[in-house]
């Protein structure tokens, strides 16, 4: 064997054995590649996918009602000059002038005889109505309820031109430890601001009345809507819901109030609504005694029909559909008898005005019929209109002066041609979503304080 032969055998062995070692090294590095792209792909994946969400998400901001400002006092708004914000106490005070007109005008009031057993099908019955006049005439002490009014404190403050009353009502006992919530709580129409007049006190000082040391305790601020009671009308057009919450926003951020709950009824729902629309971060809880939906559509018409025989089928309890069929009966026949008003008031407020602001007795009728049949529809059949079952005529009688007296009637009634004339179906904010920045603690009895509140105080039968 030479010496070429025999290098040569050995070099190919080499070359193999080098050969070999490359070719598992090369299967031991891409073992190795794939093994870290199995971890880095999703891992990679994900960061990507976090970044896309975190920047389509912060794209999608909260959609909310512009605040805006406006001027409702009367003439052009100044062009110099700061508006005075300062809080001024105001009382309610009355007159011997003011009761003796009261009294000659409820003496020359004519009455028309009712249609017998018509019960108060055809309105407010004239028979119980002359009983009412009578307690009005001989017993009724407006002095008296002036100063029921009086036992909470009354501010006004001029926002946009005009003067804004209010009543706040602050704990004169709050637990250690327990920090004190400010509430804004709104009424609606033919209500006004004594309509909380009862609860106050249980959300004020809740331990003494009954409910738990660990409730929520409250600082009540009621005020009375612009062209409602002792809050002055606006003097320009087109004062609706929206320009409300503004104000009332101008209002808690005067009283020193970032943050604060909301509570509303009738158009105070509405508005409330509206102030959680307009800055969020500023309510931290709402509560509605009514929600405003109009939903419409092929979708409405079909869980319309199933309701009636699968209410289950279509998110409805027994209880729903007790309420709601016979359809026809509840939610047309009923609304057409019950909504003369509502038309009235959203086209031609100052005629149908009025006769009410210059009769009290009118007045009267007008508004506690709304307090009969918004209260227990089945009242409708009862002689006096069932209204003694749940109030007492001095309640009554009380939150009908506040009209008489301030002269508020038709003003309040212009309030429906304003909201209705820019928005007919009342859902033109129905796409904004309502957020909150807080919560109240849910071993608290307020929140059941607050849903019973018509129910308990003013007995409205929802």
């Amino acid at each position: 064997m030479n010496f070429y032969s025999t290098y040569s055998a050995e070099q190919r062995t080499e070359e193999k054995l080098l050969v070999g070692r490359e070719s598992a090294l090369s299967r031991i590095r891409s073992f190795e590649c794939s093994q870290k792209n199995a971890v880095l792909v999703p891992v990679a994946a994900l960061g990507v996918g976090g970044m896309l969400l975190y920047w389509l998400r912060s794209r999608r901001r909260i959609e909310t009602i512009e605040m805006g400002d406006g001027w409702w006092g009367s003439g052009e708004r100044p062009l110099k000059g700061k508006e005075d914000e300062s809080i001024r106490p105001f009382k309610i005070e009355t007159s011997d002038k003011e009761i003796e007109d009261l009294h000659r005008r409820l003496d020359q009031f004519r009455y028309t005889p009712h249609v017998e057993g018509a019960a108060f099908h055809y309105g407010f019955n004239s028979s119980y109505l002359q009983k009412v006049v009578a307690y009005w005439r001989n017993q009724f002490n407006w002095r008296k309820q002036v100063e029921v009014l009086n036992k909470y404190p009354h501010f006004h403050t001029t926002i946009e031109g005009i003067d804004i009353h209010f009543i706040h009502v602050k704990p004169s006992y709050v637990p250690h430890g327990r920090a004190v919530q400010p509430l804004l709580m709104v009424h609606g129409w033919p209500g006004s601001f004594y309509e909380f007049y009862k609860i106050i006190p249980l959300l004020t000082e809740p331990a003494r009345h009954g409910l738990n040391e660990g409730d929520v305790v409250f600082e009540v601020i009621c005020p009375s809507i612009p062209g409602y009671a002792f809050s002055e009308a606006p003097h320009q057009q087109g004062f609706d819901s929206v320009a409300t919450a503004r104000i009332f926003h101008k209002l808690m951020n005067r009283l020193g109030f970032k943050e604060y709950y909301l509570q509303g009824g009738d158009w105070g729902s509405r508005i409330t609504t509206n102030m959680a629309q307009m800055l969020p971060q500023s309510v931290r809880g709402l509560h509605l005694n009514v929600v405003f939906i109009n939903k419409q559509g092929l979708g409405r018409f079909i869980s319309i029909m199933l309701g009636a025989y699968v209410p289950w089928l279509v998110g409805l309890s027994r209880e729903d559909a007790r309420r709601i069929y016979p359809f026809m009966k509840k939610n047309v026949y009923d609304v057409l008898r019950e909504s003369g008003y509502l038309h009235l008031q959203a086209t031609k407020p100052d005629t149908a005005g009025c006769g009410l602001n210059d009769s009290p007795v009118g007045l009267a009728a007008y508004i506690l019929e709304k307090f009969s049949t918004w209260t227990d529809k089945s009242f409708l059949h009862k002689d006096d209109g069932g209204l003694e079952s749940k109030y007492s005529l001095d309640e009554l009688l009380t939150n009908v002066m506040i009209y008489w007296v301030t002269s508020s009637i038709v003003s309040s009634m212009r309030y429906y041609k304003e909201n209705f004339s820019k928005d007919p179906n009342l859902n033109a904010f129905n796409r904004v979503i309502c957020y909150t920045f807080g919560t109240i603690n849910s071993k608290s009895n307020v929140s059941w304080l607050i849903s019973d509140f018509h129910k308990e105080v003013w007995h409205i039968d929802t």
